[in-house]
């Protein structure tokens, strides 16, 4: 019976533990915001910043499965090159040791108590009084998994030291080294969370059921446990998915199967030539310093392990879109912001159509290095009108069936801005549609021998011409764009529908034209400045936050 309480006080803990590890990555992830994702692709431009990036973003999320994961999703929609992703990786894996130095030294070294029962109390406090504030919020449960991870630590710790008294483990210390490894995979495979594996490691050598040489072993085997969740994230996904975990397989095999046949030189680095005796900083030290060595090894050839990997699975990825065709569900906000360069895409793709009816020069267009390469992959450039009509609407049903799956995982603000994001797809493709159905009236205004119908289109196509590069502007630019912009674009839209009516409304009493092309003009300045409003409707919904797109909403938006 006594033996049943301290394995249900260890399982307790574990339990604890989880859900620490979770509060804490939760918390963290939206307390870090846009922010903090756009920081990380900023750094990782090159592989320097890359791997940098991996060690930051994993020693503050403390889940390198979670950020493979995260990565995986941009990688597949091609925002991550395959070297730079592994280069994260690398970094994420020394990235998820800090875990272990903050275990090893304050939860073993410190009355547990004394920093555990505060954070616990404050978060309660916070939730209750401040839970309807967002930020507050996340804060709460920051500080409840930061103290729960001790508590959790602190149940694993005290039933170790009673087991030890209790059971006998001097016969499983006897059996080879490599039972070991296994046991340290099963346990993370199991539980999928290194530090889980790490912290039962180290309150096992705190309490002296294991030697510092085995407990060494199985912090080495849950190197690569948790490579089955990162599996059946790639699973259906496409090449570039399944090579970057058949990378980090084999990044955590080789230095696993390394560390193992040098293991007794490292240790007598740790021990003798470091002078590190205290037997749990030397296990941190231990998984920092493998991980550290992969990246020495690794990271002078990434160039050509990634064209090795570029060898495995073929690309038969067929959908329309771009970002979001392999976009996890399960990690909404990594999925947000991929529906976000969706959006922009098609945003980007839909003033390329209506350009090239006009006859209009989309080079300057074309050269966004966002979308090019993606286009050209594509052979959209290459299409006719109708097949590229019939490859936006393809684009806008893909998007609106992601937006669907997606909309039950959001809430808040959050949700708000994914309705943004579907409305501008919605827009988007209103226009295109605006502009196609006045595809003959352009054909004949464009070819008329009448000055007063080839005049009348020419002014608008200048006029349309300088409204789509300003569009295009403030959709490549940073910084967010001001609601007085954008009404001064809209007022200036509104001002050239009501101007060019009126001109030649003017002009048409004196000219010879027929009953017909009076239909023909009129038609087609409503139709443009449907179009061209939806376009700016639908850029809105990108660029402006929730609240400031309401308000442009009651701009009046028609005029006759």
């Amino acid at each position: 019976m006594e033996n049943l309480n301290h394995f249900l006080k260890l399982a307790a803990g574990i339990g604890l533990f989880l859900f620490a590890m979770y509060l804490l990555e939760e918390s963290l992830k939206n307390l870090s915001g846009r922010n903090f994702k756009l920081f990380l692709q900023r750094i990782t431009k090159n592989k320097f910043g890359a791997v940098a990036g991996g060690v930051i973003i994993t020693g503050i999320l403390q889940s390198s499965s979670m950020v493979t994961l995260m990565l995986l999703a941009f990688v597949g929609a091609g925002v991550f090159s395959m070297r730079n992703s592994m280069a994260i990786i690398l970094g994420a894996n020394l990235g998820t040791t800090v875990n272990g130095w903050l275990i090893a030294s304050l939860g073993f070294k410190m009355d547990i108590e004394i920093i555990a029962y505060p954070a616990v109390c404050l978060g309660g406090i916070f939730l209750i009084l401040f839970g309807n504030r967002k930020t507050m919020k996340h804060l709460a449960y920051f500080l409840f998994g930061f103290g729960l991870l001790f508590i959790g630590l602190s149940f694993m710790k005290t039933a170790m030291e009673s087991q030890v008294q209790d059971f006998d483990f001097s016969h499983y210390v006897e059996m080879p080294k490599i039972v070991f490894i296994f046991i340290g995979f099963l346990i993370t495979l199991i539980v999928q969370s290194s530090s889980v594996t790490m912290a039962l490691t180290l309150s096992a050598l705190h309490a002296g059921a294991i030697s510092f040489p085995i407990a060494a072993i199985i912090a080495l085997g849950s190197e690569t446990g948790t490579i089955i969740k990162i599996v059946l994230g790639a699973i259906g996904g496409n090449a570039s998915k399944k090579r970057i975990v058949l990378g980090n397989l084999f990044f955590n095999i080789f230095i696993t199967a390394l560390a193992f046949v040098f293991l007794t030189p490292i240790l007598f680095l740790i021990t003798d030539i470091l002078h590190i005796k205290d037997p749990l900083i030397g296990l941190a030290t231990f998984s920092s310093l493998i991980n550290f060595l992969a990246i020495v090894i690794f990271f002078p050839i990434l160039n050509p392990f990634t064209k090795l990997l570029e060898l495995f699975f073929k690309d038969t990825d067929a959908a329309t879109v771009a970002f979001i065709s392999h976009a996890a569900i399960n990690e909404p906000e990594t999925a947000l912001d991929l529906l976000r360069r969706e959006t922009k895409y098609f945003f980007y793709n839909s003033m390329l159509f209506n350009l090239e009816l006009f006859k209009i020069d989309t080079v300057q267009l074309r050269e966004n290095t966002d979308f090019k390469r993606i286009n050209e992959k594509r052979n959209f450039f290459s299409k006719t009108i109708e097949e590229k009509y019939e490859f936006l609407k393809q684009l806008q049903g893909e998007i609106q069936s992601f937006y669907l799956d997606l909309r039950t995982k959001l809430k808040g603000e959050k949700q708000a801005e994914l309705n943004q994001l579907i409305s501008s797809v919605r827009s988007s493709m209103h226009s295109v549609k605006s502009v196609k159905d006045i595809g003959t009236n352009i054909s004949d205004l464009r070819n008329s021998s009448k000055d007063i119908k080839y005049n009348f289109f020419t002014h608008h196509k200048k006029e349309t011409e300088n409204l789509y590069f300003e569009l295009n502007a403030f959709l490549i630019q940073d910084k967010k764009a001001s609601f007085e912009e954008l009404q001064h674009l809209f007022d200036s839209i509104q001002n050239n529908y009501s101007t060019a009516l009126n001109n030649f409304y003017t002009e048409a009493v004196n000219a010879p034209i027929e009953k017909i092309d009076i239909t023909t003009v009129i038609n087609f300045n409503r139709e443009l400045f449907t179009s061209n409003k939806a376009m700016l409707m639908a850029l809105k919904e990108i660029i402006l936050e929730e609240k400031q797109a309401e308000y442009f909403n009651e701009i009046p938006i028609y005029k006759t």
